[in-house]
């Protein structure tokens, strides 16, 4: 039973490194070309640095517009609940397209339908984020700018191509990572196996040695 449960636990920690790893979180830029028309997807993913520690966030998105000096609120959420802001821009051309059913957002993406050439512009999005430690609470927040282009027919630009190769590369990285932690776990399990069986063979061969001494003891007796 002891040499099953070597076994065991390093098998466990093999597992979860996996889990861990198919669960990463990788940040992509969003795309700046739109067609008009169309729909378009503007990508805002923040990822947390202690991925095992609860969080919740909340993501603000606001817009300025070609040829102006100020943002403006556009949208908002929260509580897994979304709520557009600027009716008379957007109406209810914007629907959220980042983390569903959970609290702790990293993927806070909008998408816009129908997109039309004043949409062209700036975007911000600024996430707000609590961790909770055992003993007390963490804030910290993050924002990021995404200039968008509306244009008649889609173009494929550089840092389209730029950032789907980069998507690649992270996605590489993350299973050569998890092959080593394969690897490592292989071993560790290798070892402890081993490691069960020549106890396991130590005490086959002094319980033999202890019947044999007692077999010989009771020949003496006779």
């Amino acid at each position: 039973m002891s040499a099953v449960r070597l076994l065991l636990v390093p098998l466990a920690l093999c597992v979860m490194h996996a889990w861990l790893c198919h669960g990463a979180c990788v940040e992509v830029d969003s795309d700046t070309e739109a067609v008009a028309g169309e729909g378009f997807k503007l990508s805002c993913i923040s990822c947390k640095m202690r991925g095992e520690v609860p969080a919740v966030a909340s993501v603000e998105w606001h817009f300025m517009a070609e040829g102006e000096s100020e943002f403006v609120h556009i949208y908002s959420y929260g509580n897994m609940y979304g709520v557009i802001t600027d009716l008379e821009r957007f109406g209810d051309r914007l629907d959220w397209n980042g983390s569903k059913n959970t609290l702790d957002l990293q993927d806070g993406s909008i998408y816009i339908l129908n997109v039309t050439y004043n949409d062209t512009g700036t975007y911000r999005c600024h996430f707000d984020r609590t961790l909770t430690f055992p003993s007390y609470e963490f804030q910290t927040n993050a924002t990021k700018f995404i200039t968008l282009n509306v244009v008649g027919k889609a173009t494929r630009g550089m840092a389209s191509i730029l950032s789907e190769v980069m998507m690649y590369v992270s996605i590489i990285g993350l299973q050569l990572w998890l092959v080593v932690e394969m690897v490592y776990c292989y071993r560790k399990i290798a070892a402890a196996g081993e490691e069960a069986l020549r106890e396991s063979a130590a005490e086959y061969l002094a319980i033999a040695s202890e019947s044999k001494d007692n077999c010989a003891g009771v020949a003496v007796a006779e």
